[in-house]
């Protein structure tokens, strides 16, 4: 049996915005509270290929892996999977934006996978994970983006290379 997590949040702040700081993988150590590094490796096209170190879990581990993320501006999506899987036999991540007529934008994460048998915990265990922890990345990249939106200084905020 396959995991399948979604998990969405309302940003009060413009398009470009929330789509510049969250498609700045280099900045996702500003960003997101679980990275530790995020170290760029190639860029074809529209496709960006990554490393991600997050800070050293509960038992002193620290889980690195590469993806593949390639962004669709005319759709407003990003699709992204994870080229060295880890403990997944594989992880696919959709990202979706939509402006919202009453302001804002609801930005939705859509993830994919099947753990390995080795793996730490079972695709169970690994959505009832993702569905905690998405929540609370997706509110702190609210408050940052907002923040940032309203010209808010925030401590560790990703500022999109355009604001620098």
């Amino acid at each position: 049996m396959a995991g399948h997590t979604e998990n969405s949040i309302v940003i009060q702040a413009p398009l470009k915005l929330v789509w510049d700081v969250t498609n700045d993988v280099a900045g996702w150590p500003e960003l997101f509270t679980e990275y530790a590094s995020a170290e760029i490796v190639e860029r074809r096209g529209e496709t960006v290929r990554f490393r991600l170190t997050m800070h050293p879990d509960e038992e002193g581990r620290i889980w690195s892996w590469v993806s593949d993320r390639t962004v669709n501006v005319a759709n407003r999506t990003v699709h992204a999977h994870r080229v060295e899987t880890g403990p997944f036999a594989y992880m696919q991540i959709h990202w979706r934006y939509e402006e919202l007529p009453e302001g804002g934008v609801r930005m939705t994460w859509i993830q994919d996978f099947s753990m390995k048998p080795v793996a730490p915990v079972d695709d169970q265990g690994m959505t009832e994970r993702l569905n905690i922890n998405s929540p609370v990345q997706l509110e702190i990249i609210r408050q940052k983006i907002e923040a940032l939106a309203a010209g808010s200084t925030v401590p560790n905020a990703a500022v999109p290379a355009d604001k620098e």
